[in-house]
């Protein structure tokens, strides 16, 4: 066994990536790596868990090695072990006696390090002191720290509610009820009901705010808590309770990402073509299994077979009113496509988008203004009204899905420039190579993986 070996960082592009023109409709099957969140939720449960696990098809990109290196900065043991997944070998994750302290750990631009790491560190012996990349110092995480300390963890901040920050470690948290207001991000109720089995009474989480985005990423944590044999109550939608205990170890299978496969299913309905996805799950709490609904509401057909999607443009790219507080991060694709359509379109239920790893609204509006499209942002999301577009350079602004975005629109327009391709590297590093071999394939039968 070695350890992990894949980088941390990825270089910046030195100079600006074109975009590929879609001269013809695709007509391609595309592979696509494992699940980012899966794969860092596995992590965090299998580094509590009762004896090692093994991790099959993870993921392998940046966040994922910055969970991988903050598990092992605090004693857990990690291991690369021959896998069966196209994208690289499986993790052998051994628990340690007791997480260690004095150590720093750099969440990179990874908001699931830094908002499940923090829990995590107060288990830990002696302090963890938890930062970020300078573009990633912005992100939220006033609620993560207010929650921890009503809940007995011991935090200095120096007085600013954000990274970075150290946790006076002491070996254990106590628990207990507590209440917090996620509308910013699911993650801060992912990232303590993860470690609240460890804590000494479990946890009673209340969110108090007017909205919970991304639902389905907070039922993705709730069932692999499950999976684990950790049981967690629902008093209401908006309720949790977690009993202490120990998670058991277990052999995880992780899914597709099935939100990085929206660019390329998205490229089927801006070319008129159609895209198989191999591998995807009947049944999934990933928020891009709510893609197939998605994109026959904009003039998709979709269809399954054998365990594969595939996505066929059927009639003209429509203008729709999509409330997205369900699955936001597909807003950039969406976004894209929207700028195509017959008629403008609304996306909104968004609006904590603005403090992902960029501000998303500003982001998009700003890049499709620079190649001469319409939109305006709203109070919790964005209309667009579709607009003869030009070339251009196109922002990625240390973002991997306003990086996508802009590939998915230079399918159509000429002279897109994408100023850091390499941003995708966060979570699918192949993303250059395999949107290439999207417009490289000639058949349905093609596998680009």
């Amino acid at each position: 066994m070695t350890k992990t070996g894949y980088s941390l960082t990825q270089p910046a592009s030195s100079s600006p990536w074109a975009a590929p023109l879609a001269d013809e409709p695709v007509q391609a099957t595309i592979a696509v790596p494992s699940s980012k969140s899966l794969t860092n939720r596995e992590l965090v449960l299998a580094a509590l868990a009762d004896a090692p696990s093994t991790l099959n098809s993870p993921l392998h990109s940046d966040d994922s090695a910055r969970m991988v290196e903050a598990l092992r900065t605090l004693g857990v043991g990690i291991e690369e072990v021959p896998g069966e997944g196209p994208f690289g070998p499986d993790l052998y994750v051994a628990p340690p006696a007791a997480l260690r302290g004095d150590v720093t750990i750099d969440c990179g631009q990874a908001g699931t390090v830094m908002r499940f790491i923090a829990p995590l560190a107060g288990l830990a012996t002696g302090d963890v002191t938890i930062t970020a990349h300078a573009s990633a110092l912005h992100r939220p995480m006033g609620e993560t720290i207010k929650a921890l300390r009503e809940i007995g963890a011991d935090i200095d901040d120096g007085g600013h509610w954000a990274l970075p920050f150290t946790v006076r470690g002491r070996g254990h948290i106590r628990g207990g009820e507590v209440t917090i207001d996620a509308s910013a991000s699911s993650q801060f109720v992912s990232g303590l009901l993860l470690a609240a089995p460890r804590f000494a009474v479990g946890l009673h989480l209340i969110h108090s705010g007017e909205r919970l985005p991304s639902m389905p990423h907070i039922d993705m944590t709730v069932e692999t808590l499950a999976r684990r044999g950790i049981q967690v109550e629902r008093p209401n939608a908006n309720e949790w309770v977690v009993p202490a205990g120990v998670p058991r170890a277990r052999d995880a299978v992780i899914e597709p990402d099935l939100s990085n496969a929206a660019p390329f299913l998205a490229a089927a309905l801006l070319t008129g073509g159609s895209v198989t996805i191999p591998g995807w799950p009947p049944t999934s709490t990933q928020p891009g299994a709510l893609l197939p609904e998605i994109l026959s509401l904009l003039g998709a057909r979709t269809g399954r077979r054998g365990g594969a999607l595939t996505v066929t443009a059927a009639r003209p790219l429509a203008g729709v009113d999509l409330d997205l507080s369900a699955a936001s991060e597909l807003t950039p694709t969406l976004f894209a496509l929207a700028a195509f359509a017959d008629a403008p379109t609304t996306l909104h239920g968004i609006g904590h988008i603005r403090g992902h790893e960029t501000n998303r609204i500003d982001a998009l509006i700003g890049n499709l203004r620079a190649l001469g499209g319409e939109a305006e942002e709203l109070p919790d999301g964005i209309r667009i009204t579709p607009r003869p577009l030009h070339g251009g350079l196109w922002h990625a602004h240390h973002d991997h899905r306003i990086a996508t975005a802009g590939a998915l629109i230079g399918l159509r327009v000429p002279g897109v420039e994408v100023d850091d391709i390499s941003t995708t590297a966060k979570t699918m590093p192949q993303f250059p190579h395999l949107w290439e071999q999207l417009l490289a394939t000639d058949d349905g039968d093609s596998d680009a993986a």
